[in-house]
């Protein structure tokens, strides 16, 4: 994200920070950091991480910030899920108005093709409210967003800690059969997408 998108001595919005995990990994560099999130529930802890952001309530689609503000804009699993029946367009549209003349998009998201992540996502009830490869590829391309492939792995102490976490990923029962044929295993390869979205002039 860093070499696509720079922050150092800018601005940067985390749409659907949570609890703020990331805020104060970009305060370290980022002039200005804001963080946007819909969840009344997670603000306080958001706000906690650290003196260096704001917080603001908001969502994808309603951006509380002025036009033409902010130079990055990053959205982690969050709201860009485009699919025939969850229509992304206008927090798109609200991201673009924000964003200055050059400014950068970047949203993160599974890689539905590779890695062992995928085919487990595959095997999933939960993999639907996420979208389908094909439509989330032709979308993004449709906007001029560019893709960007990364592999990489989640990896545990334990096998009990990653059956545990794949189990809350998935259900239980979609994860059993990869746990029984992998007892001993404490890791999996997980790819991700960012896709890279840059305002115009």
């Amino acid at each position: 994200m860093g070499a696509l998108a720079p922050w150092a001595a800018k601005s940067i919005v985390n749409v659907g920070c949570g609890t703020g995990f990331w805020l104060p990994r970009y305060a370290r560099s980022a002039h200005t950091v804001i963080g946007v999130e819909t969840g009344t529930s997670l603000l306080a802890a958001a706000r906690a991480r650290t003196g260096a952001a704001v917080v603001l309530h908001g969502s994808a689609e309603h951006l509380p910030l002025a036009d033409g503000r902010v130079d990055v804009i990053h959205a982690r699993f969050a709201y860009f899920f485009p699919s025939a029946t969850n229509d992304c367009t206008a927090g798109l549209a609200e991201a673009l108005r924000v964003l200055r003349p050059g400014g950068s998009l970047i949203v993160i998201d599974n890689d539905h093709r590779h890695g062992e992540f995928a085919a487990l996502l595959a095997c999933s009830s939960r993999a639907g409210s996420q979208g389908h490869d094909e439509y989330i590829r032709r979308w993004w391309a449709q906007a001029g967003a560019q893709r960007h492939e990364v592999m990489s792995s989640w990896r545990f102490q334990t096998p009990e800690e990653l059956g545990r976490v794949l189990s809350m990923e998935f259900g239980r029962e979609a994860v059993e059969p990869w746990l029984q044929q992998n007892p001993e295993r404490t890791e999996l390869s997980y790819g991700y997408v960012l896709h890279h979205l840059r305002r115009g002039a």
